[in-house]
């Protein structure tokens, strides 16, 4: 995938070219769905960005100027916002840690496809708990860096941030995230 690529896509986006926005589309798709889930843990909350991402996209409302970077990132970026932004305005309905609903988790719908079926699988899921523990500013930078292979310098763009504050939440968040994992594999084997 080129830079260059997806800016003559998005040129061609906006003079009204409909294969132009579903090859943009199917490049990002999947890259944007899985940060979302794995940001927000609600598959129905994942779709709703992408749809909200590519919509404005389409609308040019999110302003992007090719000039402070790159698409994906922006895209990424408008992602994490929307995320966060849902997460805010549904905080009465977010789960507070300790609850004993399930740990807040919904079964995916085997329906949805490898993504939601791989999701599912219950390795991930402790990897999912273990994300939806962190803090989110840990969790933007540990998905981003881990899962979706962005460098430091892609996430500075994405999250807004210094490369340094980049590298120490990164720290931060793999302490916390491996101490959470830690936690369920003791409680694992104390159920075995």
């Amino acid at each position: 995938m080129n830079e260059t690529d997806d800016l003559q896509l998005l040129r061609a986006i906006r003079q009204g070219d409909e294969a132009a926005f579903q090859t943009l589309y199917r490049r990002h798709r999947s890259g944007l769905y899985s940060f979302a889930l794995l940001h927000s843990g609600a598959p129905d909350v994942a779709a709703d960005v992408v749809q909200d991402v590519f919509m404005g996209l389409l609308n040019d409302s999110y302003g992007f100027d090719p000039l402070k970077g790159m698409l994906a990132n922006f895209l990424y970026g408008v992602a994490r916002n929307l995320v966060l932004s849902h997460a805010r305005q549904n905080s009465r309905w977010v789960q507070a840690a300790g609850d004993d609903d399930e740990d807040g988790w919904e079964a995916a719908d085997p329906a949805a496809g490898p993504l939601a079926r791989l999701l599912d699988d219950e390795a991930v899921e402790h990897l999912r708990r273990g994300l939806a523990v962190l803090a989110p500013h840990y969790r933007d930078v540990v998905i981003l860096f881990e899962l979706h292979e962005k460098s430091y310098q892609e996430i500075a763009q994405i999250c807004q941030l210094e490369i340094g504050t980049v590298r120490s939440r990164l720290a931060r968040g793999r302490a916390a995230l491996a101490q959470a994992l830690a936690q369920y594999r003791s409680i694992a084997k104390d159920i075995a």
